[in-house]
């Protein structure tokens, strides 16, 4: 792995994987500002790859496919990025095809993307867990652009115009801090030229601070969402815990593992679906963002479970915090954790992606094996002292089921 700098200031963080057939590229821009409107961002991701001013949306579309060619774009909290994965011999068409929709993006589609997302939401949120989990983020960030989620976007989208969205392009495309990566077999390519072939008018703002604020979370809150149709009762909790940047980073993730993101062998699964018959679905997960991180607990049940389930998740979470876990169960949880970022990492585009991830934090593109390293040294005690640190006052708590089963509450 290593990394030049193009002169417009844009990192190219590169891995060679010799005798791969297809090479990878990530080129990804911070999101500094916040959404002036929900779904602003949104938007701009979606008229990507609609028509640029050398291409038509069709003619995009047929000549990805003709070539076998990846190129997409995706929209995260915190950045927007584009990924290109194509067969070794066509990576220069690829580039220059991916070099066109993020330099001369038309925009056109502005109104035909908006029918379309006013649209899809309301679908989408006829799902019991999508819209939950729309009442839990839009409160654990409230009044946060972390809190932009589809019934916000829906509020505020017929107040977003076109030159909104032209606006935010030019930001982007002007001032935000940019990030490349390639991971591949470049044998008889200078990526060197390659890049400043195409991207060489791309500046690249990289010392620019984000004004994206922290977000907060002053009070407890219960969120009840009615739903008289779910067959399901939908439970999330969730806190506010120290982010990527943190040096408890690895013990959380470790944490996170052992009791619920490992499967089978979790703590929440064993406890309340195998031991308890409670859930058909039980997790917890640890989400990064730049400004913040949360910590959540998840379960669908039926409804008539809710309080039950409340009190097992409780129990599992005072039992993490106050009673140490045996050497064996951490090791397993490392060995667990280990494998599935190793399995995440196999491919080209896998590797291209986490890389430009990593630099994009300021980490470093080989953060990955310092990573494991620190995985590797996490305690008893860590485990401990961090689950005190993640799991306490205040947290947010959403509960989705029919009005009847939430009266207790």
């Amino acid at each position: 792995m290593k990394k030049i700098i193009l002169e417009n200031n844009i990192p190219v963080v590169i891995k060679e994987n010799k005798n791969t057939p297809r090479i990878a590229l990530c080129f990804y821009f911070k999101l500094t500002e916040p959404e002036k409107k929900a779904g602003l961002y949104t938007l701009l991701n979606r008229l990507f790859l609609q028509g640029t001013s050398k291409r038509s949306a069709e003619d995009i579309a047929i000549e990805l496919d003709e070539n076998a060619i990846d190129c997409y774009s995706e929209m995260k909290h915190d950045f927007i990025r584009f990924k290109l994965q194509c067969l070794n011999e066509d990576f220069e068409k690829g580039l220059d095809i991916l070099s066109d929709i993020i330099k001369n993006s038309t925009l056109e589609e502005f109104e035909k993307e908006v029918i379309k997302l006013k649209g899809e939401i309301p679908a989408e949120m006829d799902e019991p867990k999508s819209k939950a989990m729309d009442g839990f983020y839009k409160n654990i960030f409230l009044n946060h652009p972390y809190g932009h989620t589809y019934t916000k976007i829906l509020e505020q989208i017929d107040d977003i115009t076109k030159p909104d969205v032209e606006e935010a392009y030019k930001n982007i495309l002007t001032n935000s801090p940019k990030v490349i990566s390639i991971a591949g077999d470049f044998e008889n390519k200078d990526i060197s030229e390659l890049m400043k072939k195409y991207f060489h008018d791309i500046k690249n703002k990289k010392e620019t601070i984000t004004n994206i604020p922290a977000p907060t979370l002053e009070d407890n809150k219960i969120v009840k969402i009615e739903k008289d149709d779910a067959a399901q009762a939908q439970i999330i909790q969730g806190w506010h815990v120290p982010t990527i940047y943190d040096k408890d980073y690895a013990a959380i993730m470790v944490m996170n593992t052992m009791l619920g993101s490992s499967g089978l062998s979790s703590r929440l699964f064993l406890e309340l679906r195998d031991k308890k018959g409670l859930a058909y679905v039980v997790r917890s997960s640890y989400e990064i963002y730049e400004k913040a991180a949360l910590f959540n607990v998840y379960i669908a049940t039926e409804p008539k479970n809710i309080k039950t389930s409340l009190e097992g998740f409780k129990v599992e979470l005072d039992k993490i915090k106050n009673v140490p876990v045996s050497k064996q169960e951490l090791e397993n949880a490392k060995n667990n954790l280990i494998g599935k970022r190793q399995f995440f990492t196999e491919t080209n585009l896998q590797q291209a992606s986490l890389m430009a991830f990593y630099e994009d934090k300021g980490l470093g593109a080989d953060f990955e094996d310092k990573l494991i390293e620190q995985i590797n040294k996490v305690t008893i005690e860590d485990i401990q002292r961090v689950a005190n640190v993640c799991i306490k006052e205040p947290s947010v708590l959403t509960i989705l089921a029919p009005s009847e089963y939430l009266k207790e509450v």
